[in-house]
């Protein structure tokens, strides 16, 4: 069969494509606009380290605060602290920033029901598409702070390694906090996608397990002082840094 055959019959008239194409047409000019703005204020904070977790996570949760103390030491050494813009752990991760030295930002999503932005954002952007908003989380950070969350999280979890395993963006820390709630799908990852050899074995390498705040902060240092020798033999490649 040929294509034609096997696409509906009959076509739309000329008139309702040509509505289709315009508004869509309209719909992607919007998302470019989203990452042209949003690229070139997020330029200014570098660089950054990326929190990803739970709207849900209440204000004296354990994660809540671990959240707040690390982002803080974050920020007083150096670092801007991107978050979802929200509650929960994104809000944990602004207010520890803003308290500190370097600048709290919001990437924040416009949605029917769930997510409000939280007070703590030194600078505060706007999304209407994920895509866009997605896109920033990865390329504005040296580094990807993963507290516990739900399918968003795991989401955010999965783009960051899926974007880093194919070298679409340069190796960064991934690192997972909560050993009890991520150690199973860890396992998980080991035993099957690695056992079915679904990975390779140098995969399991992205990903750090780390509990301790003064830990994953020595960690994300000492990966980017690795990052900017490397930046200083390879010239003005500024990739390797996601400037």
């Amino acid at each position: 069969m040929t294509l034609h055959q096997k696409l509906p019959q009959p076509m739309l008239p000329d008139e309702t494509r040509r509505e289709v194409q315009a508004r869509e047409s309209y719909h992607v000019l919007k998302i470019i606009s989203e990452f042209v703005e949003a690229g070139e204020e997020l330029r200014a904070i570098q660089p950054a380290v990326s929190i990803y977790g739970s709207a849900r996570t209440p204000t004296d949760h354990a994660d809540y605060l671990f959240t707040e103390r690390l982002a803080r030491k974050l920020s007083d050494a150096g670092f801007s602290v991107i978050s979802g813009g929200g509650p929960g752990i994104m809000e944990a991760a602004n207010k520890g920033a803003f308290a500190g030295e370097s600048p709290a930002v919001g990437l924040n999503i416009v949605l029917p029901h769930e997510q409000h932005a939280n007070p703590y954002q030194d600078l505060s952007i706007k999304f209407q598409h994920f895509f866009p908003r997605k896109v920033m989380f990865v390329k504005h950070a040296v580094a990807y702070v993963v507290m516990p969350g739900g399918f968003g999280t795991l989401d955010e979890l999965f783009e960051s390694l899926t974007l880093v395993q194919t070298g679409k963006t340069p190796n960064r820390p991934i690192i997972l906090v909560g050993r009890a709630f991520w150690s199973g799908l860890v396992e998980w990852i080991r035993e099957r996608l690695l056992g079915d050899g679904l990975i390779s074995p140098e995969d399991m390498d992205l990903i750090q397990l780390i509990d301790d705040e003064d830990e994953i902060i020595e960690h994300i240092f000492a990966h980017y002082e690795n990052r900017l020798a490397d930046l200083a033999d390879a010239g003005n490649d500024a990739w390797l840094l996601g400037l």
